[in-house]
């Protein structure tokens, strides 16, 4: 296999967007075995259709050739599929919300740092390392967030950090002076925007629109800390 190249293949044209599924097999086997391992519960199902959208649909073709695709795969990725697998996975609850939240954001910024993006757009070896990174360790912070032994408050603050961390990223990105990643220096032209443009919208996206699935979250959980206060249940 040729692992220099970009996975789901070249950018393309708006014409041939809706024709540009991503029909691998090693894929489709993982996200078949996933279904069939996660077949009773909904959470899980429903982790597995985002992923499915991320790396099958024509979003993963769209995100080789913008920056603003790229940033809503990872977006469903890690504040999506990955909330999602954590209420599904039955392990053994994280001692510390700290550490997952740390190596979590130690990834995502890592990962876009320019050097290691394009890496990423060019190799499929290191692309895959990008996206199960990611992935993994999103879900092992939600999985803190959702079920460790911490107070209530602790494990919002979280949330609310974890969501913050990823709106400074967006905003970075968003009020860059230029252009960052090589990978899509040409692409956007041919859906009508510049790279710098395509990068801002990147941005906005990370740091607007991505926090609402961490809005959620807090509201759950403030939801269900309250049903608990009211029944007399330990908090």
């Amino acid at each position: 296999m040729n692992m220099e190249r970009i996975y789901c293949g070249p950018a393309p044209l708006p014409q041939e967007l809706w024709s540009s599924w991503n029909f691998d097999p090693v894929v489709l086997v993982c996200l078949a075995g996933m279904t069939y391992l996660l077949r009773k519960h909904a959470a899980g199902l429903g982790a597995v259709a985002i992923l499915f959208v991320a790396f099958v649909s024509p979003l993963c073709a769209l995100s080789s050739a913008l920056f603003s695709a790229r940033v809503v795969h990872h977006v469903l990725l890690i504040a999506a599929a990955a909330p999602l697998l954590a209420l599904t996975i039955q392990t053994r609850k994280p001692a510390t919300i700290a550490r997952p939240f740390v190596v979590s954001t130690v990834i995502l910024w890592g990962w876009h740092l320019p050097a290691a993006y394009d890496l990423a757009l060019s190799n499929v070896a290191v692309y895959w390392l990008m996206q199960i990174s990611l992935l993994i360790s999103a879900t092992w912070f939600w999985r803190a967030v959702l079920t460790a032994e911490a107070a209530v408050v602790e494990r919002i603050a979280f949330i609310v950090a974890g969501f913050a961390q990823m709106g400074m990223l967006g905003a970075i990105l968003t009020f860059a002076p230029t252009a960052l990643y090589a990978a899509h220096a040409l692409a956007p032209f041919d859906w009508g925007v510049t790279p710098l443009r395509d990068q801002q919208l990147g941005g906005l996206i990370m740091w607007v629109p991505s926090g609402v699935p961490y809005a959620v979250a807090v509201v759950l959980l403030a939801r269900r800390h309250w049903h608990q206060l009211t029944r007399g249940a330990p908090c």
